[in-house]
């Protein structure tokens, strides 16, 4: 099965994630032609800007958490705000909202995955990461429905198996890959020149 270059990626984790995130981040070049949106779960009155900050410190792209209504900029890594489930809109901005919590966290990783692929389509690459939830896989499974690439990490690799597990046992991965895999296939993908 071939994909195009993606037109989005769309990242979620859970336990483990900042640390998952520190060795992904550093592939991505100056001047990457894609946006990246994060849900990493943390705690409502958690260190999130703080956690971004951290993350820019490995990062050659722009790293910041999201505002309601911002236009999605190609090259930007956008994470959801700590208690705000980030979504995608029709018009490619960016909205917040304190809905409830599902599978006990806000944000969610499925409402970005699901929003996104609506969005996206078959020009979307989700990602799971590291994490003890089961947040996430319906969200792949979408993404797959839109004939969109999901990628999964290894649960040998991950500091928490549960989420990726999880994933893969509902059919929700296209590809299981280490995270040096995810990384250096993501950079391959965002580099494809459209035909």
């Amino acid at each position: 099965m071939t994909f195009p270059r993606p037109r989005a990626i769309v990242i979620g984790a859970s336990a483990g994630g900042f640390q998952a995130l520190r060795t992904l981040f550093p592939v991505f070049p100056e001047g990457f032609p894609v946006p990246i949106l994060v849900v990493q779960h943390q705690p409502t009155h958690g260190s999130g800007p703080r956690g971004c900050s951290l993350l820019a410190l490995h990062c050659r792209l722009p790293v910041r958490e999201a505002m309601d209504k911002e236009p999605i900029q190609s090259g930007h890594i956008v994470f959801a705000p700590p208690g705000y489930h980030l979504l995608v809109e029709p018009d490619f901005t960016l909205a917040l909202s304190t809905d409830p919590a599902i599978h006990h966290s806000r944000p969610a990783i499925d409402v970005l995955f699901e929003t996104a692929s609506d969005v996206y389509q078959a020009g979307l690459i989700g990602v799971l990461l590291t994490g003890a939830s089961q947040d996430g896989t319906a969200g792949l499974q979408k993404i797959r429905q839109r004939r969109g690439m999901t990628l999964v990490q290894d649960p040998q690799s991950a500091e928490s198996p549960f989420m990726p597990r999880y994933a893969i046992a509902h059919g929700a991965a296209d590809q299981v890959l280490p995270l040096s895999a995810i990384a250096l296939t993501l950079k391959q993908l965002g580099n494809v020149q459209h035909e």
